[in-house]
């Protein structure tokens, strides 16, 4: 099988583990559930993925992607993150971080999920590091992390209270810290 054969494939079992593993949890699901959600045998699944852990690991690297930059200034994208947070939090079976979900299902000690998850709060908090070095600020590290800070405790919020407003609560306090820090917000 050619390899431009193989990514539709690898997308409908991504995309089918997703929803599921999202859903329902990583250890509720086995891959007989996945293989048949995704039309196909066990058999191929682990043509394509060679373990349960393999096909974890590949969900969970999808969200690893960068966010995005749009040519607004730093501040409005910084606030624009915030924004989208609200979106989400709007979408029907919003269950909070697949990352931190899958952590707090399989435990810290399982390593490679455990890097995964880290590596991503790593690059949101380097995300808001760069749009605030962007911005000029000489030391941006300290406000970085605040504002991370701020969105995962706005998930966290939202999954306690199911309320989405809270991300327009963090998003203000945001922009307090912005204004604070001298970028007009």
């Amino acid at each position: 099988m050619r390899v431009a054969d193989k990514a539709p494939m690898v997308e409908r079992i991504l995309n089918t583990a997703d929803r599921l593993f999202y859903q329902r949890g990583i250890r509720a699901v086995g891959v007989d559930l996945i293989a048949a959600e995704a039309g196909i045998s066990k058999r191929s699944l682990y043509d394509y993925f060679p373990s349960k852990e393999a096909l974890i690991e590949a969900y969970l690297e999808r969200y690893t992607l960068p966010l995005p930059q749009i040519g607004a200034s730093p501040a409005a994208q910084i606030l624009g993150a915030f924004d989208r947070l609200e979106r989400m939090f709007r979408q029907d079976g919003f269950r909070g971080c697949p990352l931190v979900n899958a952590v707090a299902e399989l435990g810290a000690g399982c390593e490679p999920v455990r890097s995964i998850a880290a590596r991503f709060k790593e690059e949101r908090r380097a995300w808001f590091r760069a749009r605030l070095t962007e911005a000029g600020l000489v030391d941006p590290d300290a406000l970085a992390l605040q504002l991370l800070l701020l969105s995962e405790g706005a998930i966290a919020s939202m999954l306690v209270s199911g309320d989405a407003e809270v991300a327009r609560g963090a998003r203000d306090a945001a922009a307090v810290l912005l204004r604070s820090a001298g970028l007009d917000a």
